[in-house]
């Protein structure tokens, strides 16, 4: 979804934040980042914009007074946009804010990159973009060099991996009314409770309701549905439920748009497990206050992502795995009194 082959480094401040529940302050740069040769600027543009290329899903800022003024990143990163002279006066302001927002005892200090990119491509548009990325996770590094006809060793502590991104985000520049198009990296150290801060507190940030996201959460809920809902009501095996599951894929990938009602008769079938999940899905937006459409347009994408984590396999004990993929009528459990055990019978036709 984001690719940065024809991106270029614009601006870069850096600053240092810590924790102020730790006592930490936080360090300012005077004025933006001078690179020193240029090896640096193809090595950060791998380092801050990488991690994005597998980033599926698209944010908007958002305040939850419904008032897009009140967020801060917006209001900082509108500043920048409007006039990039501005640019290392917000950086410092960005700075200030993430400090502000570090009040767990769990969230680690480190540096923080505020980047004006240029030629960042989001769903096929180029745009510039305003990344903001943390650092806060260093490591130790042997360097191998060549000395007196042979070879010494030496080592860097506290160094970064450009191939580890800790946090990071991008905003870019369309649809600003809407809180901007922002995708977001968090690598969460620390703890559920300092993990929240990145997305929750310093961006304030909700998903956007577009195919990738209707798709990923009725599949999710209709997992959900299956594996903690069903059996309280019906009988049902772990073969019906995987086979509920695939049933469900093989809708997905095979269609192009969903509709609830189609999904429901081709896929459960049955009227009283249908107005189930009906309810369960409706208890689920109310829940998490996000609404699932009745039709929309099928994601590609979600579903394959979504397939990663659809189990077709039934675990029997820690002797066998039966990978169930289609027609469950050829799979049979039963109960052997001789034995005090439960079986499956399984019927084919070859073996591979």
């Amino acid at each position: 979804m984001v690719t940065f082959f024809e991106a270029s480094l614009g601006i870069i401040s850096v600053h240092h934040v810590g924790n102020q529940s730790q006592g930490e302050m936080y360090a300012l740069s005077p004025q933006p980042l001078e690179l020193k040769d240029d090896v640096i600027g193809p090595l950060l543009l791998q380092y801050f914009l990488k991690p994005f290329e597998k980033a599926n899903e698209v944010y908007h800022l958002m305040h939850s007074s419904d008032d897009l003024a009140l967020n801060e990143v917006h209001h900082f990163t509108t500043a920048v946009f409007d006039d990039k002279g501005k640019f290392h006066e917000v950086s410092e302001q960005m700075a200030k804010h993430l400090y502000a927002s570090s009040t767990h005892p769990n969230i680690k200090g480190g540096e923080l990159y505020v980047v004006y990119f240029n030629n960042v491509q989001i769903e096929g548009e180029l745009l510039d973009a305003i990344g903001i990325f943390k650092s806060e996770n260093k490591e130790t590094y042997l360097k191998v060099y060549p000395d007196k006809g042979g070879f010494a060793v030496d080592y860097e502590q506290d160094a970064i991996n450009i191939n580890k991104l800790d946090k990071g985000v991008l905003i870019f520049n369309v649809e600003k009314e809407n809180g901007y198009k922002v995708v977001v990296v968090d690598k969460a150290t620390g703890g559920q409770d300092a993990a929240v801060y990145w997305k929750d507190e310093f961006l304030q940030l909700k998903i956007r309701n577009d195919s990738f996201n209707q798709t990923s959460n009725a599949l999710g809920v209709y997992k959900n549905f299956v594996t903690n809902k069903l059996d309280e009501e019906f009988e049902m095996t772990k073969a019906d439920k995987i086979d509920l599951l695939n049933r469900s894929m093989k809708y997905f990938k095979e269609k192009e748009t969903f509709d609830l009602d189609e999904f429901a008769d081709e896929v459960i079938s049955n009227p009283e497990a249908i107005e189930s999940f009906k309810t369960f899905k409706n208890s689920y937006e109310e829940e998490f206050d996000t609404k699932i459409a009745d039709t929309f347009e099928i994601s590609d994408n979600a579903v394959k992502k979504q397939a990663r984590v659809y189990k077709s396999v039934l675990k029997l004990d820690k002797n066998f795995h039966i990978y169930i993929h289609g027609n469950k009528d050829l799979i049979e459990k039963g109960f052997d009194d001789g034995k005090a055990m439960n079986y499956y019978k399984v019927f084919f036709n070859q073996e591979a």
